[in-house]
């Protein structure tokens, strides 16, 4: 019990220490733009490939046992996509890269 109540009491000394002190790294009003983080796609996707009804992303060609970024319904097929980006360019024109899906 009292190794508990000094990890809390150290702990507790740390954030306040931490909480205190100021980022050296900001001058005015500048942003280093080059640490900027966009939240377009904060968290990396991934769906099994048993989920999908096709052997190869319809829109480059690679095999989805690759890895699948984004997915899509069409004509009662569920497809996948190596990326959100080969997704849209199917859906420029649907009917023409599902042949070259090579549905299972």
């Amino acid at each position: 019990m009292k190794i508990l109540k000094n990890s809390l009491g150290l702990g507790t000394a740390l954030f306040l220490l931490a909480c205190g002190q100021t980022n050296s790294n900001t001058t005015g009003s500048a942003i280093d733009t080059s640490k900027v983080v966009t939240t377009e796609n904060p968290v990396e996707k991934s769906y099994p490939v048993a989920m999908v009804d096709n052997k190869k992303d319809p829109s480059c060609g690679m095999p989805v046992t690759a890895g699948i970024g984004d997915t899509t319904h069409y004509e009662n097929h569920v497809l996948g996509f190596c990326s959100a980006e080969c997704k849209k360019e199917f859906l420029k024109n649907p009917k023409a890269g599902l042949a070259a899906a090579e549905l299972k």
